[in-house]
């Protein structure tokens, strides 16, 4: 047996492709001495954002960030625009433009708003522990949005101009999938040649070169009150019929890097002596591939023309966040850069995707060639164990700065959207 695994091993060895490593870029020592020196504002501006909460559809408290961050952008010479959310209950986002004398339009994509409630920064504030940062929102993404801020002062000090537009935005809605910027986002995309994304880092050091995709099924069903002691069987019981069409996603996968398919949200009646009239339940879908979610959308649609209780009535309704970010050619050349420039550091910078959804799948779509995960490096996202790795600080920075550089003296070409190949 161990023979055979050993010959099976060879013969894999000896078959498979060897991808060869980029070739080290070297290390800018001015750029890398400038992100060391800025270590300690850098921190002191995330330990002061963080402990503002900015939870989705925090009006005043997103107001409060983008305020302290548009401050310093403009300081930086920036031509700053504060853009209406497009839909109501949102602050408004922050565009900060900066104008080169080059070729290169970058566009840096960050959020300020996190998944935690008002409230959440007085009972878990922001903390050191060791090599670690702890807080509401200290990865994802606050630590991202400060980490671009940097990169611009660097390249404001160090006199940078070689490129023809730098374009930050700092939107304020994508943990509900960004609805109050899809066409503040498109017509960016229209004016950019490359989109970096302020998304965190996977541990132990990843960049992200695939996203699932994110869409939300809504079931709604509709049945009859009644007394639960009194008069059950004149009820129509809309919890159960819930339950029945909940059968419709059993079969599909709830965990793993493909496609699934999870029941996030339910809620039934109004009082525990009443047979419930309404019933609802929302299904989070992930997918590497669009069609998949179509799988979804005709198994709900099914279940829902065949009810197993009489006179109730069920309603399918459908949100989508953003498409999925598959992996291709553009991205992995942006990859290869961004690979050699760490390696110059000594470091190893390893690719890899989550199911957590972003903007650069909206890049991808629109033919502008994307990078996703340049945060600092973090983990426990969307939970009380949220941090962000302390160790990945300083090159993160360098990376993004030196990404930031290269491309606004050279961009990349354009992406065909269909293949995810340069169109030139």
């Amino acid at each position: 047996m161990m023979r055979t695994a050993v010959m099976t091993a060879l013969i894999l060895a000896a078959t498979t492709p060897v991808v060869a490593a980029p070739k080290p870029v070297k290390a800018d020592s001015r750029i890398l001495a400038a992100a060391e020196a800025v270590r300690d504002d850098q921190l002191k501006l995330l330990e002061t954002v963080v402990n503002i909460d900015s939870g989705t559809g925090d009006v005043a408290g997103g107001r409060k960030v983008a305020a302290l961050l548009a401050e310093r952008l403009r300081a930086m010479g920036a031509a700053i625009e504060m853009v209406p959310a497009e839909i109501p209950g949102l602050p408004d986002n922050l565009v900060a433009t900066f104008t080169g004398s080059g070729k290169g339009r970058v566009l840096l994509i960050g959020h300020l708003d996190t998944v935690f409630e008002p409230g959440t920064v007085s009972r878990w504030p922001f903390r050191i522990d060791g090599d670690r940062a702890y807080g509401p929102g200290v990865s994802d993404e606050k630590g991202g949005v400060v980490q671009a801020v940097f990169a611009l002062q660097i390249l404001k000090d160090a006199g940078f101009r070689d490129f023809k537009t730098i374009t930050y935005l700092i939107e304020t809605s994508e943990e509900r999938g960004s609805p109050g910027t899809r066409a503040l986002i498109s017509r960016l995309l229209k004016d950019a040649d490359v989109e970096l994304n302020l998304e965190p880092g996977d541990a132990p050091d990843v960049i992200t070169v695939w996203r699932k995709g994110s869409n939300t099924f809504y079931i709604d069903v509709k049945g009859r009150a009644a007394h639960a002691g009194v008069a059950p069987q004149d009820g129509r019981n809309a919890a159960d019929e819930l339950m029945h069409q909940l059968q419709a996603v059993a079969p599909f996968p709830k965990t793993g890097d493909g496609m699934t398919v999870n029941l996030t949200l339910m809620s039934a009646g109004s009082r525990y002596n009443i047979i419930p009239e309404d019933a609802s339940a929302a299904i989070n879908v992930r997918v590497r591939e669009k069609a998949q979610a179509e799988q979804v959308a005709q198994a709900l649609e099914a279940g829902a023309r065949a009810p197993l209780i009489p006179d109730t009535k069920v309603t399918i309704r459908r949100e989508t966040s953003f498409p999925p970010l598959q992996n291709n050619a553009s991205t992995d050349a942006l990859a290869d850069r961004a690979e050699a420039i760490y390696a110059g550091l000594g470091l190893k910078l390893g690719r890899g995707g989550n199911g957590g959804a972003s903007q650069s799948a909206l890049a991808a779509d629109a033919g502008v060639p994307a990078l996703d995960g340049l945060g600092p490096v973090g983990g426990g996202f969307h939970s009380d164990k949220e941090y962000l790795d302390l160790k990945s600080l300083t090159p993160r920075l360098y990376l993004l700065t030196r990404l930031i550089m290269d491309y606004g003296k050279s961009p990349p070409p354009p992406m065909n959207s269909e293949t995810g190949k340069p169109s030139r």
